[in-house]
């Protein structure tokens, strides 16, 4: 038994050893390259999940009673400056490829930028190819839903799961899940009444994913690329606090949300998985801070929430709440 699995593991070295050896200098500058594109075409979508993910996830930082449920079905739209919706490339960026547009350089899109006619080309033994940039969803908002359960718990805590499955938006594939924690901290105040300021601080922990298919890009005896899928795991913590007049209640919070993407192209060809395992390398973290504001409405058996996220982008979220 011992003899086969040694076995075993040099036939996987061996074989993967060859399959690195089979793909040319040239080839490997070719994934290089689609790197340099991949990062400039996905990162705003990368930050932007920050703020997606993170949004309404408690509107009052008042205590809901203990073992209150609090049901919400959300509306969250994501608004996204001009800014995000392009990026520049330069001929001595690449190594193999070549932008068709004579002047060396090109501002192509963002994942949500829209259609471009600017071309690169490029050889593969031998063989000339060429290829759109990559296209994409051409939205100044993406607007998609979620549902929410909150419960309240002894000594002022509060827990809230959310979840959103693969649902087709705007051209892009959605999904987020998360599991969020708020604690009450006026109830250690000398004064702690309904109506007084309330204050709490929350923690929560989203992943959240998206994937951009485009036109496909084709590299003969080499690769073959058609969506890139963008996930990111988000860290939040903030404090929060809120004040209620009879129906109406203001509040805002401060905080910041630590996200680590990932990136994986999904298509086919000998190369995908080269292509995936140095995609890996552009994997990064990032802090944002992030300010929320916003406001609700309490009826006789259920209530509304607004709020707005301010950042690198702007989030808003419209939430019906039901407390049971």
């Amino acid at each position: 038994m011992k003899n086969f699995k040694y076995l075993f593991l040099v036939i996987i070295f061996t074989s993967g050893k060859s399959f690195s050896q089979a793909i040319p200098q040239e080839g490997t500058d070719i994934i290089n390259d689609f790197l340099i594109l991949a990062d400039g075409f996905a990162s705003p979508a990368s930050e932007s999940a920050a703020y997606q993910a993170t949004a309404s996830w408690f509107t009052s930082a008042r205590a809901l009673e203990p073992w209150k449920v609090d049901v919400s079905l959300h509306a969250n739209a994501l608004f996204v400056p001009s800014s995000k919706k392009e990026f520049t490339v330069n001929d001595n960026d690449f190594t193999n490829l070549t932008i068709n547009d004579g002047d060396g350089g090109a501002v192509i899109p963002t994942a949500f930028g829209s259609a471009s006619e600017v071309m690169f080309n490029g050889t593969f033994m031998g063989e000339d190819f060429s290829f759109n940039a990559i296209e994409g969803i051409d939205k100044g908002a993406l607007f998609y839903p979620f549902a929410q359960v909150s419960v309240g718990l002894p000594y002022g805590f509060q827990i809230g799961v959310r979840a959103l499955p693969e649902l087709e938006v705007d051209g892009s594939k959605f999904s987020t899940y998360g599991v969020g924690l708020k604690h009450n901290f006026s109830q250690y105040f000398r004064f702690n009444e309904e109506d007084d300021l309330q204050v709490a601080g929350i923690i929560a922990y989203d992943i959240f994913d998206v994937k951009y298919e485009f036109e496909q890009i084709s590299v003969p005896n080499l690769v073959n690329l058609d969506l890139i899928d963008v996930s990111a795991g988000v860290w939040m913590a903030e404090v929060m606090a809120s004040k209620k007049y009879e129906n109406f209640e203001i509040f805002g919070a401060l905080g910041v949300a630590q996200s680590d993407f990932e990136y994986e192209f999904g298509g086919d060809g000998i190369a995908l998985g080269l292509v995936n395992s140095n995609l890996a390398t552009l994997n990064d973290k990032e802090a944002q801070f992030k300010g929320d504001i916003g406001f609700n409405l309490y009826f006789e058996r259920f209530k509304i929430s607004t709020m707005a996220t301010a950042g690198k982008f702007v989030n808003f979220n419209l939430g019906l709440h039901f407390i049971l």
